[in-house]
């Protein structure tokens, strides 16, 4: 069983065989962070960790916090290549994730594995819900940078439609659909800016947008203030511009590889090599199916931090696989944030500093 490749078509094996596959894979690594990073050698010591798994759920959970208050790395500091940080607002903590040019590679890997399943293998033209300048850091990468930098490999003839004010580029976005605009293309943005900053503006000129496929991620928090759902976005956005192909994905900087990506069912799914568990916040408990509670995620492919189990702030509740569905694996719905944590959500960071 832990022979699987998989790295094979993402979505594809299924829930009672992945968990056996990655369980042995999460356990050498509890190991190989134990040993390499300090600070989480003693966070095992801290919950008496045993040095037992016998499923999933007995994999040692980190709350992902702690990386806004604590250097956590399993490499030394000559072989750090980037470091990638979370979003924050003025005078937030922020985290940062450190990779060596192993894990940033395999972080690229990761990203391409997922996102062929909907955008298939050909680079297609590419808009960005952005301005350019977001991609010009160089020193660290913002969780906002990182982003668009990783979803910038399935595009060519790149685009970008907003001005660093955040207005909207009218010259750049004619230009893009008068060459493009009858033929395949992508579109990626931050949910929150693809509404605000693009949609809401690029609606009244009557557009015929039904060549794109849309991916969006992060940015919620604001949208539900505005009345905004995973629904209302997506009909907003058929019937005013005609993209039929829309696709949510919900990941973090702090565990590389974690990129549920919407399925065409309207669920997010975990990649072959990622798993989700929901706990009960009073307990910590296992949530049974459709019970909300917190998200913890698991992926094998974190080594040069100890990213590979992490609670996160999240609230959401998990669905059963669905027996010969094009898709395997648990359903994951992200309901939002838990109570008290901060704004984190890439574009909503950029809505409460204007």
């Amino acid at each position: 069983m832990t022979g699987v490749d998989i790295w094979t078509t993402q979505f594809s094996i299924p829930q009672a065989q992945k968990e056996t596959v990655l369980l042995p894979r999460l356990i050498d690594l509890v190991e190989h962070h134990r040993e390499y990073c300090p600070p989480y050698a003693r966070f095992l010591r801290a919950i008496n960790w045993r040095g037992k798994a016998f499923a999933l759920e007995d994999i040692p959970y980190f709350p992902v916090g702690l990386f806004k208050t604590h250097e956590l790395r399993s490499i030394s500091k000559k072989d750090v290549f980037r470091v990638l940080t979370s979003s924050g607002t003025t005078g937030q903590q922020v985290s940062r994730i450190a990779l060596d040019k192993g894990a940033a590679a395999l972080q690229i890997r990761a990203l391409s594995a997922s996102m062929n399943r909907v955008l298939g293998s050909q680079r297609l033209p590419m808009l960005i819900i952005d301005a350019p300048g977001v991609v010009k850091q160089t020193a660290s990468f913002s969780a906002r940078t990182a982003g668009v930098l990783g979803m910038m490999t399935f595009g060519r003839f790149h685009s970008f439609a907003l001005n660093d004010d955040m207005s909207l580029n009218n010259a750049e976005v004619t230009s893009f659909f008068e060459r493009f605009g009858s033929t395949p293309f992508l579109i990626f943005g931050f949910t929150f800016m693809v509404w605000a900053y693009f949609f809401e503006q690029i609606k009244k000129f009557g557009i015929d947008m039904s060549s794109g496929i849309l991916i969006h991620s992060g940015g919620w928090k604001k949208l539900q203030d505005k009345a905004v759902d995973n629904a209302t976005f997506k009909s907003s956005l058929r019937q005013s511009l005609g993209i039929e192909r829309i696709y949510n994905f919900y990941g973090m900087v702090e565990q590389i590889g974690s990129v549920f990506l919407e399925g065409n069912d309207g669920y997010l799914h975990a990649p072959n090599f990622s798993e989700v568990i929901v706990r009960d916040p009073k307990t910590w408990q296992i949530c049974a199916a459709g019970t909300t509670g917190v998200i913890q995620v698991l992926s094998v492919l974190p080594r040069s931090y100890p990213g590979h189990s992490l609670l996160t702030e999240d609230i959401g509740y998990w669905l059963p696989e669905v027996a010969d569905a094009p898709w395997t694996g648990k359903r994951l719905v992200v309901l939002g944030r838990a109570p008290r944590a901060e704004l984190r959500g890439c574009s909503d960071v950029h809505a409460a500093e204007r």
